[in-house]
């Protein structure tokens, strides 16, 4: 069987014969996403987990296409489809366009295929729509606060991604606002994790001691003080039928229709361009003017 074939534990941890999609298009990662660990995908059936796993190494820019992935994978293009269906509704895809303006002040739309390991619920997809980064849920009666913060948490699983460099939850606890100065600045855990790792020496004798002189050596400076851009305009898009719409009408990342509900709740009317917009009004024009 196919499962047997490819699992979440089995696959390589770079895919580099995938190929790239055009440019400004493929896959994207959604922001915030939890470190990289063995049990990210337990919670799915094994085909979808596998392709979750595959899908998570590969760099963004990777052509996440059923067309291209069943050349890669051992699934079919039917299977495929309906294996992608259910990692939308899992929440770790979504399918949209994203409105970009370049420099020289025009705009166009383009696909996008956003994909996270930690899987997000409707709320955070629609909050991410609008343009926002969704902030984690803030501790309360009903969900205790967290002892580990983000920067502790990539420092524990260091290890995972370079064996020399395992830690000691107090050389985490240590090490841990070294980590959060970085995020300050604008780095993120890929940039973080790009400088511990790289270039390692052999062996690794004190690895605290290596991983403290790389968080201060390598700081990024401060950001430039600029203008906040605008936040970016995106649409979600049905899964199946491809329709798009706002967030709350596509729960799963599915429409009405297509979830088999007789009566939408919402619209999702699609935008005319701007050609048809012109051509309808034009006509108006015409048909008053000849009267």
């Amino acid at each position: 069987m196919a499962d047997a074939k490819l699992s979440a534990a089995s696959l390589p941890a770079h895919a580099l014969s995938h190929p790239l999609a055009n440019p400004g298009y493929g896959k994207r990662s959604a922001p915030d996403q939890r470190p990289r660990t063995a049990h990210d995908f337990a919670h799915l059936p094994p085909r979808e987990a596998a392709i979750a796993a595959y899908i998570d190494r590969l760099p963004d820019g990777a052509d996440i296409s059923v067309k291209t992935l069943a050349k890669h994978l051992p699934y079919g293009q039917c299977a495929l489809r309906t294996a992608l269906n259910n990692l939308q509704r899992a929440g770790h895809l979504r399918r949209g366009r994203e409105h970009l303006t370049a420099d020289s002040g025009s705009s166009h739309w383009i696909t996008r295929s956003w994909f996270t390991r930690t899987a997000r619920d409707d709320d955070w997809w629609a909050v991410f729509t609008r343009g926002d980064v969704p902030k984690e849920p803030q501790p309360g009666p009903d969900r205790p606060a967290q002892t580990r913060s983000r920067a502790h948490i990539l420092l524990a699983a260091l290890g995972r991604e370079a064996p020399a460099l395992s830690l000691s939850a107090a050389d985490c606890a240590d090490l841990a606002p070294l980590v959060t100065e970085w995020y300050a600045r604008g780095a993120t855990d890929t940039d973080v994790l790009r400088a511990l790792t790289a270039g390692l020496p052999t062996p690794v004798h004190h690895p605290a001691a290596l991983v403290h002189r790389r968080l201060i050596t390598k700081l990024p400076p401060e950001p430039a003080h600029t203008p906040a851009p605008l936040p970016p305009l995106r649409i979600l898009e049905c899964a199946k039928c491809g329709i798009p719409g706002r967030p709350e009408a596509l729960p799963g990342g599915m429409c009405a229709a297509c979830r088999g509900d007789h009566a939408p709740r919402y619209r999702t009317d699609t935008v005319l361009p701007a050609s048809a917009v012109h051509a309808r009004a034009a006509g108006i024009r015409a048909a008053i003017s000849g009267r």
